[in-house]
């Protein structure tokens, strides 16, 4: 029997069924960081934030939902005609997400949607009445002590980034590793790398140290640098260099040698999701990172069941955009199992943020409808 067959609609899909998506509309709005962010391993400054495309999607009842969107606005604009006078709950369904994968760039503006009609936050419609609630780290502490490049700061500015991300509320930082792949002698470099991570992990004894090496080592070169800051408890190394599983048992072999307690995250650059599995099956990841909007809501939802049996946690990627990290925190809040998420700290004249609280590390969403950020703009 098909499956759609066996599909009984609950009174929440009822309630989206008398609604018929009447419009979608497109638009976009701005993020200002709170300041310059920086290079990393990889890639040059990162600037001030996005302009981020966004879509509306209004019923013939007048509710509204709105969201990112998953890719480019042009494939957007092919599927859109798809959506245009369907019942809201022939494309979505409350116990699923996004029921066509060819809906996929509407995910999150379908689960705005869907909480709109039904008065009722994301994470309630993942199943929590009151959200599971789990740190936040800062995830904006780039090399800025490299710029500006005609008269670097130096050290002193990574930890004033540090000193500002605390007051705000951070207890966790994500520091940026790798200077020696493009920036700067691999030995000056890599000297670097050490000094940053033991002055902020010797100035904020109350905080998590986090590492991201963007894939800018070999394993030999990152023993090094582990070595190098002996002493220092980092919560999680993140992406030391492009997985594979010969590199990943090296790392993971030394670290057992030396008694090391760490995570591994990886799965944020061009993600494998069968190798990342493989890994995981491995125990030589612990932490899945594939990026919130670049998987899709509905596909978190599916994986999140999928990792918890595997016996591993999430933190979805969110850098560039604190839509993502706010969308993290529902799928966080109603299925758990994400061990931290990565805050990107954002101000926008477009969006009204002031829902979400981040209170002594721990990120708090709204109770309000759909994700609970209105919109400040005409559309």
């Amino acid at each position: 029997m098909p499956l759609d067959r066996l599909y009984v609609p609950t009174l929440d899909d009822k309630e989206l069924g008398y609604h018929t998506i009447q419009s979608i509309k497109f638009s976009n709005v701005r993020l200002q960081y709170p300041r310059l962010v920086g290079k990393n391993a990889r890639l040059d400054l990162h600037g001030y934030g996005p302009r981020v495309e966004i879509c509306v999607i209004q019923t013939d009842k007048g509710a509204k939902g709105w969201a990112s969107l998953r890719g480019s606005r042009r494939e957007a604009e092919e599927v859109a005609k798809d959506l245009i006078g369907k019942k809201v709950s022939d494309v979505f369904q409350v116990s699923v997400g996004t029921i066509n994968n060819r809906h996929i760039p509407y995910d999150m503006a379908l689960h705005d949607l869907a909480g709109v009609i039904l008065n009722k936050p994301v994470y309630a419609l993942l199943g929590k009445e009151t959200p599971e609630i789990v740190d936040c780290y800062s995830g904006m502490i780039y090399f800025d002590d490299l710029e500006p490049a005609q008269n670097p700061s130096g050290i002193d500015k990574i930890l004033e980034e540090c000193r500002f991300d605390y007051e705000m509320g951070y207890r966790q930082f994500k520091l940026k590793i790798g200077r020696g792949n493009r920036w700067m002698s691999f030995k000056e470099g890599m000297q670097r790398d050490i000094d940053v991570t033991k002055k902020v992990a010797q100035a904020f004894p109350d905080c998590d140290v986090l590492v991201d090496g963007n894939n800018g080592f070999s394993v030999e070169e990152f023993i090094v640098y582990m070595k190098g800051i002996s002493g220092v408890n980092l919560f999680w190394i993140e992406e030391p260099f492009h997985e594979t599983i010969v590199d990943y048992e090296k790392l993971g072999g030394w670290l057992k040698s030396e008694g090391i307690k760490t995570l591994l995250a990886d799965g944020e650059a061009d993600p494998d999701q069968d190798f990342l599995k493989k890994l995981i099956e491995r125990k030589l990841i612990d932490i899945h990172l594939t990026d919130i909007e670049g998987l899709g809501f509905t596909n978190w939802r599916k994986l999140m069941p999928e990792l918890k049996m595997l016996g591993a946690q999430a933190s979805p990627h969110a850098w560039g955009s604190l839509l993502k990290t706010h969308y993290t925190a529902h799928l966080t809040g109603g299925l758990g199992n994400t061990i931290t998420i990565e805050g990107v700290s954002s101000t926008s004249d477009d969006v009204d943020l002031s829902g979400y609280k981040l209170e002594k590390g721990k990120l708090v969403p709204p109770a309000t409808p759909g994700f609970g950020m209105p919109l400040l703009i005409s559309v």
